[in-house]
């Protein structure tokens, strides 16, 4: 962009306040202008100003960025105690600096401020605000859609315990890309330099969220949620994945009426209370069509969603197939546009979970964990990456604890948590192949688990439809009977193998995942030696 400044070029100033010309609320920061919490309206105004958005056929907004995906590689957390963190980490010190320099430029910005809620339970909603330049006002619009709102009242006294200030057209020179995400978990604030790609603003309230929860006695998980009813009861499953994976989609797919509660993010809490983070979906749509996914597809067409770096022709027509620009198309929707969504205030206790691994060999499309086998494979999070992640991660066979990305303390307090926490509220574990087995689906003799074999897997673990039989390969539980599976090479992988004279690569295979699952999580100290021994 033409406003482009590199912050190692600014000079210093003094820290200082600045009252807004909206009213009398302040930032700890000196800004040209603010404008406190914009309307809809407003925002929608503000976004379609900008040279890099497009109206669509559906009547919304469509938004090219730069930044085509998250910036794991410039993601830093901000400590001198870099053994407390797993992640990559800069000194306090050099926190602020760039502290400053971002204070200092944004003296000479229009900004904008969105506040609202993590959450929409009283007793656990997360008052968080996010301070924007305005040239990019379709993320402050995406993000106000996320937060769950606060009333007029509350906004006179909102104090936030969660900020992000984002700063897009501002490069930190040094770092990856010269993009910067720095995290402060000790006074809970995120500043983003250099990306304009909105999971920034997204995942920047969450990553410190995560703390908070953990604080809390819980755990974060990257996790939708849906309720499945079966006959009178209705069966909370949580759904935990990497981006790209089948999460949202997982989630959103219907089983019985079923209806989603989130896409995303949930805090797991003892007793297997579950609590909701947002108040829409982020969600990915590459291949979205109206037939297998029709909640997101109707809700992404609606005149209040925001597309992000979605193929469109001259005249606004959307390609969700096109991937010219990106696979990693996104759109932010509304709860209230996703048809029959369900309150997480009203579930009682999560009573299943589902591990997704798209993986493309071995893995059948679903086996069932039980014991400390569960809490292993939830912290091997294996999954073979997607755009979603970056060019980094893109087709490579990953592992990331939890599936969650974006947990900032040492990852074995993950792993050591979930076990604490499936032992206080027992529930049912399954690990779902999202992927293919045999190879990428596309070779000869593989064959992909779409869909609708997700679905009915699904539908078949609320309803308790299943036979399962001892696989001595890797002591889960794999099915002999799925209902609505009518191929069992979906089910034992090993005897599609066996079938097709491959039976030697397979026993490589399982060689090689043994021995590299145990050295992995091997490698997380203080992880349980139950855990740990469970593979």
């Amino acid at each position: 962009m033409s406003d482009m400044v590199t912050a190692t070029n600014l000079p210093t100033a003094r820290h200082s306040v600045k009252v807004s010309e909206k009213n009398e609320k302040t930032l700890p920061i000196e800004a040209k202008s603010v404008v406190w919490n914009p309307t809809p309206e407003q925002l929608r105004q503000f976004a379609s100003e900008m040279p890099n958005a497009r109206n669509t056929e559906f009547g919304n907004l469509n938004v090219a960025t730069r930044v085509v995906s998250r910036s794991k590689l410039s993601t830093f957390v901000a400590t001198d105690t870099p053994e407390q963190h797993s992640d990559q980490t800069i000194t306090r010190a050099e926190y602020a600096r760039v502290a400053q320099l971002q204070n200092d430029y944004i003296k000479t910005r229009d900004m904008l401020v969105v506040e609202g809620y993590i959450g929409n339970d009283p007793q656990f909603r997360v008052p968080t605000r996010l301070v924007i330049e305005k040239a990019n006002a379709n993320i402050a619009a995406m993000q106000h859609i996320l937060y769950y709102p606060a009333t007029p009242e509350e906004f006179e006294h909102f104090e936030p315990q969660l900020t992000v200030i984002y700063t897009p057209n501002l490069k930190a020179e040094g770092y990856p890309d010269e993009r910067l995400i720095a995290v402060d978990l000790e006074n809970y604030t995120t500043r983003v330099f250099n990306s304009d790609y909105f999971g920034e603003s997204k995942k920047g309230g969450l990553r410190m969220w995560n703390k908070l929860v953990y604080e809390r006695g819980g755990l974060a998980l990257h996790s939708g949620c849906k309720v499945i009813p079966v006959g009178n009861t209705k069966r909370v499953g949580l759904i935990v994945g990497l981006s790209g994976t089948g999460k949202t989609t997982t989630t959103f797919t219907k089983q019985n009426d079923s209806q989603p509660v989130q896409d995303d993010f949930c805090a797991l809490m003892p007793g297997g209370k579950v609590y909701a983070t947002e108040n829409g979906c982020f969600a990915k749509t590459f291949g979205l069509n109206s037939n297998d996914e029709p909640t997101i597809y109707h809700a992404c067409a609606s005149q209040h969603a925001y597309l992000e770096n979605v193929s469109q022709n001259d005249e606004g027509k959307i390609d969700y197939f096109d991937t010219s620009y990106t696979q990693n198309g996104r759109a932010v929707i509304r709860m209230q546009d996703i048809a029959g969504a369900a309150d997480a205030r009203e579930l009682t206790k999560a009573d299943f979970l589902l591990i997704l691994n798209r993986n493309e060999n071995i893995i059948p499309a679903v086996a069932k964990l039980e014991g400390p086998l569960a809490a292993a494979y939830f912290m091997l999070g294996e999954t073979k990456g997607t755009s979603a992640g970056g060019a980094a991660e893109a087709g490579k066979s990953l592992r990331v604890p939890g599936t969650n990305p974006f947990f900032p303390l040492l990852h074995a307090f993950q792993g050591n948590r979930m076990l604490e926490l499936m032992k206080d509220n027992p529930m049912d574990v399954y690990l779902m192949n999202t992927g293919a087995i045999g190879g990428d689906g596309k070779a000869e003799g593989s064959k992909k688990v779409k869909i609708q074999h997700s679905s009915a897997v699904v539908k078949a673990i609320a309803e308790g439809t299943i036979r399962w039989e001892k696989d001595p390969d890797f002591g889960y539980l794999v099915a002999t009977e799925v209902p609505g599976i009518d191929d069992a090479d979906y089910l034992q992988p090993k005897k599609m193998y066996e079938r097709q004279g491959r039976l030697d690569e397979y026993n490589a295979l399982v060689a090689k995942y043994n021995t590299d699952r145990r050295e992995y999580l091997r490698k997380w100290k203080g992880l349980s030696d139950e855990i740990v021994n469970a593979i």
